[in-house]
């Protein structure tokens, strides 16, 4: 089990080289420059002098490789630089945006969670089967419904016809609800199309038909045997939408004004501030990374074959 969690942990610290290496050379190619985009307003009247000075100091003249190699020392040591527009160190915006961000995505996942087994349950209970059709359909439909217009939808219902949510001045929680909603709907489709999936093919396993002979409830075959092994693909693609959910987490909270990294990338892509957009970059790859071992080291609870395969190599 060491040898594996070793194993997974380098290829996790590859997966964050690679995006920060690529991240840093498709920064470095966009045109412009955030130094001379700050400091070059007339407002501010420095001299070329003082411009080239700033230049230097922000370490924008040097060349591309000692720039990737200081960057990449830096973040080694949890610097995520400085950000030019801000005039602040990147860590301390991402310390304030961060957690409502983190607070969404997870809010979020919770709720398309609770809607992929609801949509499952409802597929399963014999007064409904007419319409299991309809419901393996609705995953389809909801994943192909983009973030931005339902959420600009779910205003317009819930705040503007309904006027059930306020738009000027809600309370924090009722801020929530609708960006809530918005990520956690397009999220709930694959996996309920994974779950009930997975339980129609666990359905017809020898061991169901088993327990059913041996006299258990459907109830017990349901959740004692059938979603204890339905879990194992869904567990697997949660971890991948979970870490996904942040970045669609960015546009929602642009959508609906929410302080988080979406405005803060948002304002870092107008002023071209490279830094802040590093830093977003490999936040979301350690999301991905970090959730994807979570996911590896739960596996086994759900299969314990898994542990004797792990223990094996």
């Amino acid at each position: 089990m060491r040898h594996y969690l070793l194993q997974r942990a380098g290829l996790g610290l590859l997966v964050l080289w690679a995006a920060f290496t690529l991240s840093f050379v498709l920064l470095q190619v966009l045109p412009g420059d955030a130094v001379l985009i700050k400091f070059q307003n007339p407002d501010l009247g420095l001299s070329p002098q003082q411009i080239a000075e700033m230049r230097q100091a922000y370490g924008a003249d040097s060349p591309l490789w000692q720039q990737y190699l200081h960057t990449l020392a830096a973040m080694l040591h949890g610097d995520f630089g400085y950000s030019v527009q801000a005039g602040v160190p990147v860590n301390e915006l991402l310390t304030s945006n961060l957690p409502g961000t983190l607070r969404l995505a997870l809010c979020g996942f919770l709720l398309a969670t609770l809607l992929a087994f609801v949509l499952a349950a409802l597929s399963r209970l014999p007064a409904l089967r007419f319409l299991r059709n309809l419901l393996q359909s609705l995953p389809a439909l909801f994943i192909s419904v983009p973030t931005f217009w339902l959420g600009i939808a779910l205003i317009q219902l819930f705040s503007f016809q309904l006027r059930w949510i306020p738009v000027i001045n809600p309370s924090p929680w009722q801020g929530l609800i609708l960006p809530i909603i918005t990520v956690a709907v397009p999220i709930s489709a694959p996996l309920a199309q994974i779950l009930l999936r997975s339980i129609d093919e666990v359905s017809t396993r020898p061991f169901v038909a088993v327990a059913r002979a041996k006299g258990a409830s459907e109830h017990y075959v349901l959740w004692r045997h059938i979603l204890r092994n339905a879990m194992l693909p869904v567990l697997t693609v949660a971890g991948l939408l979970l870490g996904e959910l942040i970045a669609g987490a960015l546009i929602t909270e642009t959508v609906f004004g929410l302080g988080g990294l979406g405005q803060l990338t948002q304002q870092a892509v107008n002023n071209q501030d490279v830094a802040v957009l590093q830093a977003v970059v490999m936040i979301s790859a350690l999301g991905f990374v970090v959730i994807n071992l979570l996911v590896d080291l739960l596996m086994p609870l759900f299969d314990p074959r898994l542990q004797l395969l792990r223990g094996a190599t």
